[in-house]
């Protein structure tokens, strides 16, 4: 089974990767079930899909909260009747010195960027070991491959899944479970309008963001590359960046 067929949950679906990703699924042929805060922005979505002739439902998932995480997994099955892929989109940044002592930004980071992964897992491995196969494709980031300044904490989060993937990987041979790290370089998205506090710099950054970034829809296709595959290929990790990016 191709990425056709297929029925894939996808959080923070309401814009950027997520929703583009979303978008691309549908368009081959797969169901997908969204899960973000944005209740308002999933159901415009999941209208446009449906309208297009695709397959698409959508409740509201804060990946902080387990039980948010089992309700995006409970309406795959009720609803489609399995989930094959679980993508863990969710993410936020919080861009500051480590001196700045931002423990608040710190905090959410872990719990969004790492918590939120863990979130998932807890809830999508127990619907695959039933089905006897699943996939986990997680957005990680460039962040943790080239370390700047100011990102630290950030990059130390995006490293630290693709540490817990990897001991997963490795635990899971038995052919049931398959998993990817995608790791986007700049992609035009809402990332950085919650990243700095400073509007000065946030404009900056907006500004270098849409002079450099590419379109979320590339980091789609590379995530429906890695889904559909067959079952005994594993893409374990995609870096995708700007050909202009350092």
């Amino acid at each position: 089974m191709t990425v056709h067929g297929k029925v894939v949950a996808i959080t923070g679906a309401s814009s950027g990767i997520g929703e583009a990703t979303a978008r691309h699924l549908a368009s081959l042929g797969a169901a997908v079930v969204l899960g973000a805060r944005r209740t308002d922005r999933l159901d415009r979505l999941v209208a446009e899909i449906l309208a297009a002739g695709g397959e698409a439902a959508a409740t509201r998932v804060d990946v902080t909260d387990p039980d948010d995480l089992q309700s995006l997994v409970t309406v795959a099955v009720e609803r489609f009747g399995r989930l094959d892929v679980l993508v863990s989109n969710a993410g936020i940044s919080r861009i500051s010195s480590i001196a700045d002592l931002d423990v608040d930004g710190w905090s959410a980071m872990v719990d969004v960027n790492l918590k939120g992964v863990l979130h998932g897992i807890a809830a999508a491995l127990p619907a695959f070991r039933r089905q006897g196969t699943g996939h986990l494709v997680t957005v990680v980031s460039t962040s943790g491959l080239k370390i700047v300044p100011t990102q630290a904490v950030y990059a130390g989060t995006k490293n630290a899944v693709r540490t817990l993937l990897e001991g997963l990987r490795q635990e899971s041979t038995d052919g049931v479970l398959r998993t990817t790290s995608i790791s986007p370089g700049y992609v035009r998205t809402e990332l950085i309008d919650t990243a700095v506090d400073d509007p000065a710099v946030r404009e900056q950054a907006r500004q270098n963001m849409a002079d450099l970034g590419i379109d979320p829809a590339a980091v789609a296709r590379a995530i429906a590359f890695a889904i559909d595959q067959p079952d005994d290929v594993e893409i374990g990790d995609l870096t995708i960046r700007p050909t202009r990016q350092g």
